[in-house]
């Protein structure tokens, strides 16, 4: 279990499961949500949201978007400050996971 900062001062969190950085990484929400300018806003927010209301929308079978979407994403607390902490969190998890399946020479 990990937590995120959702605001500046540190007051408000989300709790981040194993399983919502697999599912993003699943449906790759990510990529290609950042523009070229590296800015992460508001809209940026709402882009990875409406993605995965409309993936949801569309598919029967994703209980586990479904659950990242009420858990994260749509959760009370999420700002663009903690649309950027989760991105870290995802970064990092992802490199660590791909560390750990490296073959050591």
């Amino acid at each position: 279990m990990y937590k995120i900062q959702a605001n500046a001062s540190g007051t408000r969190c989300i709790e981040i499961t194993e399983q919502h950085l697999a599912t993003i990484e699943k449906y790759s929400l990510l990529k290609g949500l950042i523009p070229s300018n590296g800015i992460v806003d508001e809209t940026t927010l709402e882009t990875l949201k409406h993605n995965a209301k409309s993936y949801i929308l569309n598919n029967s079978d994703c209980n586990d978007l479904a659950d990242l979407a009420f858990n994260v994403l749509y959760h009370n607390n999420m700002k663009v400050f903690g649309l950027k902490e989760l991105i870290m969190l995802y970064v990092g998890w992802r490199d660590s996971k791909t560390a750990e399946e490296e073959p050591i020479a």
